[in-house]
């Protein structure tokens, strides 16, 4: 588990094909004291497991699924990564709790300046717009941001110079694709609303269950 606060950046030192997937070694700008073999850390948003350790510099493995669902897909050697490791239990939650499950790709569609601020359109495909709502919370390369506003089919985030110069996404230029978290607990609350009813009704819970009609009722939609 993460928070999408980005610890900081790292480059991508070396790539090799494994079968349909691949490993990857990574040098961090930043010491990795604490951290072991086993540890999981954050590569742009996708949760990735060091299996080799040596001062800055690790290797990750990546499965054919993070290469077909995120931009690791088409990283290059030389790349720039945002790099966050593991959320401890004892941390501060100053973002909000990402998974570093990736859903999948947005592509960064306009920049513009406002005041000290940079605001930035991203487009990303309608099964993942379904899931963000103004002022909420997603993951866009791993770094945890604010939803200004959304639609069916893109979403504005407001950036900071603190954030632009600390990840990766001032360095991204209009047409560069992201990978995107939507926040998890409106994937959960659709999935148990719409979810069909237990085929043996005797298997349900007495007191019926939470369906579109009920919440309705309650006046919750």
């Amino acid at each position: 588990m993460f928070t999408g606060i980005i610890e900081g950046l790292g480059t991508i030192s070396a790539i090799a094909n494994s079968g349909q997937g691949s490993r990857m070694t990574i040098a961090a700008d930043f010491d990795l004291d604490g951290t072991r073999i086993g540890d999981s850390i954050a590569v742009n948003g996708a949760c990735l497991t060091a299996v080799t350790l040596q001062g800055r510099r690790f290797t990750v493995d990546v499965s054919p699924e993070t290469l077909n669902r995120s931009v690791l897909g088409k990283i290059k050697i030389g790349d720039r990564v945002n790099l966050e490791r593991a959320l401890k239990l004892s941390d501060r939650l100053d973002g909000h709790l990402v998974s570093g499950h990736v859903d999948g790709m947005g592509m960064l569609k306009k920049r513009k300046s406002l005041a000290n601020a940079i605001i930035i359109t991203y487009t990303v495909p309608s099964q993942l717009a379904r899931y963000m709502i103004e002022k909420g919370s997603v993951a866009v390369d791993g770094t945890s941001l604010t939803i200004n506003r959304c639609d069916s089919s893109s979403f504005d985030v407001s950036i900071i110079p603190h954030t632009a110069g600390l990840t990766t996404i001032g360095l991204k230029k209009v047409g560069d694709a992201v990978n995107i978290e939507t926040d998890m607990i409106g994937k959960y609350v659709e999935r148990f609303v719409l979810n069909p009813a237990p085929a043996n009704q005797a298997e349900a819970k007495p007191g019926g269950s939470v369906d579109m009609a009920l919440l309705a009722k309650s006046g919750f939609i």
